[in-house]
């Protein structure tokens, strides 16, 4: 099945796929962050080019820093599965001043100074449904919901540490806090870039996710089981981004989470290791 039939068919993967990849993996965010870094041979502009019409909206997302790009992911098809599906994945991100949009959501830059940053986020859970996999049937579905949060990094050279607490507001109504680090350097035309993170739950997410009530196993057949709050995953990733052109690029990216505690023990999780893939082909401006 092609991407453009797969998301005609069920535009909500697509949504799934971008909320999961900006949630579990600590480098997606910084996708236009890194290509930015790029110093490649500038690209003599086409001679039809109408800089009367286009010039001075180009210029306008080149400052803000726009890059758009599409591509693939494949990742398990829900939390804890050991099924694997291929999702379409578009990626649109632009920095105006302090505020960057992006797959994850909105951020806005409260506080910079000597390589601290403190900033407050707004993003989207897209929540899971039980005809996702024929292992949720019974469980019912866990709504969508808006996304609050802040984050606090330090940056020297090229490694960034960072802290996040997100909350959901309607959905799992769950707390969601991240320990990690990212290191990212340029060789040439590529951005070579590698991540770690810890994530932390709270008993309201743990139990949407990962809990299975009374009702829940009378319809589905798993074990009732109580999920707490704790340490959910351990995740790494590494990405190679090829700088192509001076505005065309190529990004592959792969990680591997690994489901610990509650999560790991629960009966909707059919693999504690959570594998993933992807590749994107963008434009910054």
């Amino acid at each position: 099945m092609s991407l453009i039939t797969s998301f005609l068919r069920n535009p909500r993967r697509v949504a799934i796929a971008t909320g999961l990849a900006a949630a579990t993996c600590p480098l997606f965010p910084a996708y236009a962050a890194d290509l930015y870094e790029s110093d490649a041979p500038p690209i003599a502009p086409s001679q039809n080019f109408d800089q009367g019409r286009f010039g001075d909206v180009r210029q306008k997302l080149s400052d803000w820093n726009v890059v758009v790009g599409a591509g693939a992911m494949y990742a398990p098809t829900f939390e804890g599965s050991d099924e694997f599906e291929f999702s379409p994945v578009p990626m649109v991100s632009a920095t105006l001043g302090r505020v960057m949009i992006g797959p994850g959501g909105l951020s806005i830059n409260v506080l910079e100074t000597n390589g601290f940053q403190v900033s407050v986020k707004g993003g989207y859970e897209p929540g899971r449904k039980e005809d996702d996999s024929d292992h949720l049937r019974g469980l019912g579905d866990i709504d969508a919901g808006a996304v609050i949060g802040t984050k606090v990094s330090y940056e020297t050279g090229p490694m960034e540490f960072y802290a996040s607490l997100d909350k959901t507001i309607g959905g799992s109504d769950g707390l969601l806090g991240q320990v990690g680090a990212n290191i990212s350097q340029r060789y040439d035309r590529f951005i070579l870039s590698a991540g770690a993170s810890a994530t932390f739950a709270d008993d309201n997410y743990m139990e949407s996710y990962f809990g299975v009530t009374a009702a829940q196993s009378a319809r589905s057949g798993l074990a009732q089981y109580d999920a707490g709050a704790g340490l959910k995953r351990f995740d790494i990733e590494a990405s190679i981004t090829y700088m192509a052109t001076e505005h065309w690029l190529i990004r592959g990216q792969a990680g591997v989470g690994f489901l610990t505690g509650d999560a790991k023990d629960s009966p909707i999780v059919q693999d504690d290791v959570q594998p993933s893939a992807m590749l994107t082909v963008g434009y910054k401006f």
